[in-house]
């Protein structure tokens, strides 16, 4: 995505730039020679995480645009209001807001603690609402304003709910502050929209999280600056209202190669998907695996031998520890379906689809399948290597990792 020029001498406040995807945007910005609000909390060097507002904004000023470091929390009505002040003091005004920071818990009801709760939700939802609130006065006054958010479209599926209700309402109120004030700001000829990424985007919070194996299934923070830059430079009054996907936007921008988007380009085409944009996950592989099954009386190949080994092994002591149920859908030469039911009883396991709905799911091939269960693959990095799909509680599903410590000397 070439830089045009368009966003020369434009101010733009950027939440959460001091790193990623924020720091991206500003930085595909600083190029056209814009000035760049870098509004975040982050002064001094975090223990784990690189960047500050004062490293960003030495990279802006170096890429060819304007800075102002802002040590802002969004949360506080105060500091945001003059961090507004200080950026139209020094260039005159606000062009365009992006709506960046945002906190995430993925956590199930009894396990988000109010203060977890309180965080996303003003962080995200309430820091969003306010600092477009308070930028609403100067973006009133430019000649192409714009206002985006870093938030998913409005998906109500109730698996996008279940498993993170709290995270999920205080992202999703990032998007219906799209939904609601790009009608509202319409007759002002302000632009509101939402911009998402398709597949999970390497950052360095990432990778403290996913280990530096995470990057292979991952894009880069280019590809969101990319198609916000793409947004931004279009006519507010005629673009607003949209719920954006980062490649869709670069598709339809006219870049016709997103491998060099993918932090591996050899592993472009089996990246990790982010959350909220589908509810099919591997539907091919499962449909392939339900047509061949016909689940007979004993279990049959190496998966079943495994399953069968399992069950002899399980323990009311594993199912207090645990209390989860797990269904497994094996891809690849053993397809099949397959249950461990750590929830009731002295727990069982079996092949076809377990006697209670499953806390997670779990899609990966057989090969990758032996592995994960002979030690030679962790879950959590088959997951973020994307050699291990999971649908439902993400948390519940990473237990499997002491399970099958406590399970392989006996397997």
């Amino acid at each position: 995505m070439i830089n045009t020029g368009k966003l020369a001498g434009q101010t733009i406040f950027i939440t959460g730039a001091s790193r990623g995807i924020g720091k991206a945007i500003a930085l595909k910005a600083a190029k056209d020679g814009a000035n760049v609000v870098i509004a975040a909390k982050t002064a001094t060097p975090h223990p784990k995480l690189p960047g500050t507002i004062y490293t960003a904004a030495e990279e802006v000023e170096k890429a060819g645009g304007k800075s102002l470091p802002c040590v802002v929390d969004i949360r506080d009505e105060v500091q945001v209001r003059k961090a507004v002040e200080e950026a139209v003091q020094k260039f005159g005004g606000i062009d365009i807001l992006v709506n960046n920071a945002s906190a995430i818990s993925l956590t199930r009801t009894p396990d988000t603690d109010m203060k977890r709760y309180d965080l996303m939700h003003n962080v995200n939802t309430r820091g969003t609402f306010l600092v477009s609130k308070e930028c609403l006065p100067y973006l009133k006054k430019s000649k192409n304003p714009h206002i985006l958010n870093l938030s998913p479209p409005l998906n109500m599926q109730p698996h996008w709910f279940q498993n993170h209700v709290a995270y999920t309402m205080a992202k999703y109120g990032m998007s219906m502050c799209v939904l609601g004030m790009h009608e509202e700001f319409r007759p002002l000829g302000i632009a509101v929209n939402a911009l998402w990424p398709r597949t999970a985007i390497h950052t360095a919070a990432m990778e403290m999280l996913g280990g530096k194996e995470a990057a292979r299934q991952c894009r880069k923070p280019e590809i969101c600056a990319d198609a916000a830059y793409a947004i931004l430079t279009k006519d507010s009054k005629t673009t607003t209202g949209n719920f954006f996907i980062d490649d869709e936007v670069l598709k339809a921008a006219g870049v016709k190669d997103l491998t060099q988007y993918a932090c591996d380009p050899t592993n472009a085409n089996n990246l990790m998907p982010d959350f909220f944009l589908g509810d099919n996950v591997g539907t091919e592989a499962v449909q392939g695996a339900s047509d061949r099954q016909n689940a007979p009386s004993e279990p049959q190949g190496e998966v079943g031998k495994l399953f069968k080994a399992i069950e002899g092994n399980l323990s009311p002591d594993s199912v207090s520890k645990t209390q989860a149920v797990f269904a497994f859908v094996v891809t690849g030469d053993e397809a099949g379906k397959w249950y461990i039911d750590l929830k009731t009883g002295k727990g069982s396991c079996g092949q076809g689809d377990p006697p209670t709905p499953a806390d997670a799911t779990l899609t990966m091939d057989s090969k990758n399948f032996f592995n994960m269960f002979a030690g030679k693959l962790k879950p959590a990095t088959a997951y973020m290597m994307g050699k291990l799909k999971i649908k439902g509680n993400l948390q519940q599903a990473m237990k499997l990792e002491k399970l099958m410590s406590s399970l392989k000397s006996k397997l």
